[in-house]
């Protein structure tokens, strides 16, 4: 008996929450509990990805501005018509294509240990990204703001789930490996 008091006194510490719950990157502990604290980091980011957004919304629409200085005046107008047509129907693609991104995920969520993996992965091919796609700028201005309200949709649709894969995952993680209560 008391092997098996001393074995649950160390997984369950004085707030009831077993020990081994993993950390995911951007909630660590708080996804298990869901409590203020997890909504105060959801909130956070919320706001950075507002901010990165904005930013790119700003810098798509003055690249776009550059480009258009260049187009004589009637095919100015044409152009920037199908530009805000292009940007409606791309904010709505990008919805879609991470609603379904999820719902693909949610049916195959990641351990906490692919899903560290994958973010590692997502880091170093961005960076590289990064590098090479800065000439690709000047040949994408003409579709920035196109560009750019795709990424608003998938952000927007990204950040208003109820519940992340990653987190999904991490609860079938403890489930099996006996430590959720």
């Amino acid at each position: 008996m008391s092997g098996v008091a001393s074995r649950a006194s160390s997984e369950l510490p004085v707030s009831g929450i077993p020990a081994r719950i993993p950390a995911l990157p951007g909630l660590g502990t708080t996804w298990y509990e869901r409590s203020t604290r997890y909504w105060l980091r959801r909130v956070r980011t919320v706001v950075l990805m507002f901010a990165v957004m904005a930013f790119l919304c700003f810098a798509a629409v003055n690249l776009y501005l550059g480009f258009r200085t260049v187009l004589p005046s009637t095919v100015r107008m044409v152009w920037d018509w199908a530009q805000m047509t292009a940007s409606c129907v791309a904010v709505v693609w990008g919805w879609v294509k991470q609603r379904r991104d999820h719902r693909k995920a949610l049916l195959d969520p990641p351990t906490p240990a692919e899903f560290r993996s994958r973010k590692r992965a997502e880091v170093r091919r961005s960076a590289g990204l990064a590098l090479a796609g800065r000439g690709l700028l000047a040949i994408a201005a003409p579709i920035m703001p196109a560009f750019a309200a795709w990424c608003v949709g998938w952000f927007a649709a990204a950040l208003t789930v109820r519940e992340y894969p990653s987190e999904v995952g991490a609860r079938r993680w403890l489930q099996e490996h006996g430590a959720a209560g």
